[in-house]
């Protein structure tokens, strides 16, 4: 019997998920054409199948669902970065900045792939309070690159990490915007170039 009840949980777990996941995907279409203010709870319902109680029970309402697409997009981001910074650390990658780098062409390409999601969330039509999300969860970014490069607590080098961060950030946002691949490559290798430029841990000349 507790085999049974064990299986039936893990049914229903599994059904929840893809309740969710299936309502996330209609919201991001939705949201992606209309934009937040003007999409409706009805049209994301219609779109997955699904009812308005369903929906409110997952989420709670639009506001939320918004950001749980936010919060699923940002751990895509931060699971793709956290796996390929691994990776080149197991294969014997050391420098500091090279990890950086190996972390930003992993967000980069990501901004590529989600780029109508990037669009969405960087056009300041979000729900009231969604700027305070994004600027908190870029000063965690900061914090973690900071980290990650080994900065100091000095005021150049915590400028120096905020500079690589934003430049990183703002070729998501134009890579979000191109019309080709060979396009947000190009831009993801200049972006590349610039932070190795501004690497806060090499000795000035």
């Amino acid at each position: 019997m507790a085999r049974k009840a064990g299986t039936g949980g893990a049914w229903q777990w599994s059904r929840t998920a893809e309740t969710r996941r299936v309502l996330l995907a209609a919201a991001r279409e939705v949201f992606g054409e209309q934009g937040f203010a003007d999409a409706s709870v009805a049209e994301v319902v219609k779109r997955a199948h699904s009812s308005v109680g369903s929906l409110y029970h997952h989420f709670g309402g639009k506001t939320e669902l918004f950001l749980a697409l936010w919060e699923d997009h940002q751990a895509s981001h931060e699971h793709n970065a956290t796996a390929s910074v691994a990776k080149a650390r197991a294969e014997g990658e050391e420098d500091p900045l090279a990890l950086l780098i190996v972390g930003a062409r992993a967000y980069l390409e990501g901004s590529w792939q989600r780029r109508d999601l990037v669009r969405l969330f960087l056009d300041n039509d979000g729900p009231p309070g969604f700027e305070l999300v994004r600027r908190t969860r870029t000063r965690e970014w900061v914090r973690q690159n900071a980290v990650l490069l080994g900065a100091g607590a000095d005021p150049v080098d915590r400028l120096t990490v905020s500079v690589i961060t934003s430049i990183i950030g703002e070729a998501g946002r134009e890579i979000a915007n191109c019309g080709t691949k060979r396009k947000a490559t190009a831009l993801t290798e200049a972006a590349v170039e610039l932070i190795r430029r501004l690497d806060p841990l090499r000795p000035a000349q």
